[in-house]
This record gives structure tokens, sequence and C-alpha cells, in this order.
């Protein structure tokens, strides 16, 4: 039952997270992965099959935009996702509405 109720808390912040992951800079899917899985210290363990449609999704409201790297050497080119401002202004406006909902939540919990 647990299972259940984290996933479904978790899929309600994962395009906050992913906009907060891109906002100092460019990152490609797997880079994504494995800094959410280190920032939350594994709380956040996002398989490729749950972040390329926030991905792609973000990038339909165009609030990422994405491009090729070059093959460099042995590298393989790699698809690299970089905020937009309306994905900044968005941010903005998520992180406002998580602040509030959350400090409703913790007035709730501390009865």
């Amino acid at each position: 039952m647990n299972d259940k109720y984290e996933r479904q808390m978790k899929k309600g912040v994962l395009d906050m997270l992913v906009l907060r992951l891109l906002k100092t800079e460019a990152k490609y899917g797997y880079q994504i992965i494995q800094e959410m899985r280190e920032k939350s210290e594994e709380t956040f363990l996002l398989k490729e099959g749950t972040l390329y449609p926030i991905l792609y999704r973000l990038e339909d409201d165009k609030l990422v935009v994405s491009k090729w790297s070059g093959a460099e050497g042995k590298q393989v080119p790699r698809k690299y996702y970089e905020i937009t401002e309306a994905g900044q202004k968005a941010l903005g406006e998520i992180e406002a509405v998580w602040r509030r909902i959350s400090d409703g939540i913790s007035k709730i919990m501390e009865d």
C-alpha cells in the first residue's frame, strides 16, 4: 500500500524537479536521471520510460528545448535539454504553488 501513495506523491512533483535540474545548465537524459538520484539521496530513482515522456511534454509546452551535441572523439551524439525563459517563469510559479501546498500540509500534520 505504501508504494501506491509514494508513487502518487512523486508523480506530482517530477515536472518541477526536472525543470529545477535544468535551471543552471543543459543536461542529457541519463545525466538528469543520475543527478536526481544523487541529489534526492535515492528517493527519486527514475527510469528512462518515466523521464522521457516528461521531457517531451515539457518540450511540447515550450518549457524546454532540445538539441543534439556533435560527436567528439569516441563520444556519441547526445540530446541535451535546456530550460527556456517560459520554463524559468513556470518553474517560479510551480515552486510558489509547491511552497503553499507544503506549508498547508505541514500545518495539518502538526496536529
